[in-house]
């Protein structure tokens, strides 16, 4: 099995020459005819010299004549004036030339058009756009509405993307967004796997594969091609049925990404423990948005319309806190824990029989958004303190979902694109998430006081630092020597020490010790300590000046500027000595 995988062939792109010259043979061996016989008929015919005596052109003469003559450049009749015979074949071979000449010129236009030749152009600019790539990137398989955020989030990190679409005119779309870097895209199918390795795959660059596709069986296949080929790399995979979700995991797929039932986990937590459900949302919202503080959901009786696949997870979700329900539904079922009544949820007469006056929230989960919408406008109407849970199917009809102004809008691709950056980007925080779930309320209502008033409600940058040689050479090496640098002292400008960073640390993970959840500023650092911080701006890169360079770490932990360049170093530790002994007639204590 060795073997046969060692002399497989290793996949190709199309060559763009040889496809070519395949396409013009035929014209081309026209045109080596016409100037074959065009040449060899005028060696043969009898001409006259200068002096009037017999003669024949040499092949090389003729090969010249009939050259610049086939290109209409006319230099004249060389070496010597042709004859009768001779302007004759010429006149004969001009007219079989321009013939041929325009058989090849028609097959070059085609070819020129020919959809075959385009892809083989754009695959060989794409396979050598990401041969070029030395940056760290992810692979993003399917740009739809869901990859379009990630690819406008990943832009804004700092972080290159290359993209597989099977639509054209979505690929298209790319190059109107203004994207700070480059990113590669090809129009394919992300199913084939010689496509997947064209895009970066197995490239020593290549850092995470997303499916996301709207085709639950085309995430499949990437998530098992990625499981075989790459398996060393994080791969996030869309999935909205629980069969294909399952036969993912049955392949090692690490993060498999439901919209509906993450939804449903956000729903159970906010009813559960609102601060809890407000915290994760400030956390793992899109960078650069700000979270609109609602109101916490209502406990009493609610209705969902629609028991498709999101209502359901919805109905699962109430179900866990005990929640009582009314289903509005096209096919009502027997059921004997929930109240069910048959109709369209956007008719005020289904509503009233629904109880609508006398509920505390209602959820409008069909597929339809002009559905979802009508049932919301009529439901408020009916009762205006209504919480409403409102499914946005489509990204594009934000404006519409926007001016409604719900108490919470469901919008699918925004939740997994949000799930995945927050994998992808900040390992830790996945596990600090966790830890707030099973945290009483008291205790997420002051972390979420405590950092929406020093960092307001706009979606902060979050990220992970490791204290290794490797992220932090200047910090590691110090604690290797004893040195006991705490916390608080670690967060302190590198251009003004008496500064503190804007950042905090939510969570420290140690080797031989359970996690810390905002750790106090006292504790005390160790090698291989992990850190989840969250902050503005520019302050990751502050501090990782600060955990990296031994000048801005030095001068951090003491106040002191160390001196810049090997000579001035040197001439520092001589004057050290000088400076620390006593002078004479002094006794050190």
């Amino acid at each position: 099995m060795k073997l046969a995988r060692a002399l497989a062939p290793l996949p190709r792109h199309h060559s763009i020459f040889f496809l070519i010259m395949r396409r013009l043979r035929a014209p081309l061996i026209v045109l080596i005819v016409i100037i074959a016989v065009s040449v060899f008929g005028l060696t043969l015919i009898p001409g006259v010299d200068a002096d009037g005596q017999p003669t024949r052109l040499s092949f090389f003469h003729a090969f010249y004549f009939i050259s610049y003559t086939a290109t209409t450049i006319g230099f004249g009749e060389i070496p010597h004036a042709f004859s009768e015979q001779q302007r004759l074949w010429v006149m004969f071979c001009i007219y079989l030339s321009v013939i041929g000449w325009a058989y090849t010129l028609g097959t070059v236009f085609a070819l020129l058009g020919d959809r075959n030749l385009q892809q083989a152009i754009q695959m060989q600019r794409f396979v050598r756009a990401v041969r070029r790539l030395r940056e760290p990137f992810y692979l993003v398989c399917g740009y739809g509405e869901t990859g379009r955020l990630i690819c406008r989030a990943l832009d804004r990190l700092g972080y290159r993307a290359v993209v597989i679409e099977l639509d054209e005119s979505k690929v298209g779309e790319i190059d109107l967004h203004t994207y700070a870097a480059d990113v590669p895209a090809l129009t394919a199918d992300a199913r084939n796997p010689e496509t997947l390795e064209f895009a970066g795959l197995t490239h020593r660059s290549c850092v995470g594969v997303m499916a996301l596709t709207n085709d639950d069986n085309a995430n499949l296949a990437i998530a098992i091609a990625a499981r075989l080929l790459a398996p060393h790399l994080p791969a996030l995979c869309r999935a909205e049925t629980a069969e294909v979700a399952a036969n993912m995991a049955s392949f090692g797929t690490r993060h498999i990404i439901n919209p509906f039932e993450k939804f449903g986990e956000y729903l159970t937590l906010a009813l559960h423990s609102p601060a809890a459900w407000h915290l994760l949302a400030w956390l793992t919202g899109q960078p650069g948005t700000t979270i609109v503080h609602h109101r916490n959901p209502p406990r009493g009786r609610w209705i969902i319309c629609g028991h498709g696949r999101f209502g359901r997870v919805m109905v699962d979700a109430m179900k866990s806190q005990a929640v009582p329900l009314t289903i509005i539904d096209r096919s009502p079922q027997q059921d004997p824990e929930h109240t069910w009544v048959q109709g369209e949820g956007t008719a005020a007469d289904a509503l009233r029989q629904a109880g609508v006056g006398d509920a505390v929230g209602i959820v409008a989960g069909t597929g339809s958004d002009v559905d979802n919408l009508s049932i919301a406008v009529t439901a408020r109407a009916l009762n205006p303190k209504l919480f409403v849970v409102l499914r946005q199917n489509h990204y594009t009809n934000h404006a519409l979902f926007d001016a409604f102004e719900s108490d919470i809008t469901v919008v699918p691709s925004e939740i997994v694109a949000n799930e995945c950056l927050a994998i992808l980007g900040t390992p830790l925080l996945a596990p600090f998430l966790a830890e707030i779930r099973r945290r009483d309320e008291e205790w997420c209502a002051w972390v979420l006081e405590r950092m929406t008033r020093r960092f307001g409600w706009e979606v902060p940058r979050v990220w992970s630092e490791r204290i290794n040689l490797v992220r932090a050479p200047a910090l590691y090496r110090r604690l290797m020597r004893g040195e006991r640098i705490t916390l608080g002292t670690l967060l302190c400008s590198p251009g003004n020490r008496y500064e503190a960073l804007a950042c905090e640390v939510l969570y420290l993970r140690r080797d031989d010790d359970e996690p810390r959840l905002i750790p106090a500023s006292d504790l005390v650092l160790q090698p291989g300590d992990e850190l989840l911080l969250v902050g503005r701006g520019g302050t990751r890169t502050e501090l990782a000046l600060t955990l990296a360079n031994e000048h801005a770490l030095n001068y951090v932990l003491t106040g002191e500027d160390l001196p810049g360049g090997l000579v001035w170093e040197y001439l520092s530790r001589r004057r050290k000595p000088h400076a620390n002994a006593s002078k004479p007639g002094e006794q050190k204590t």
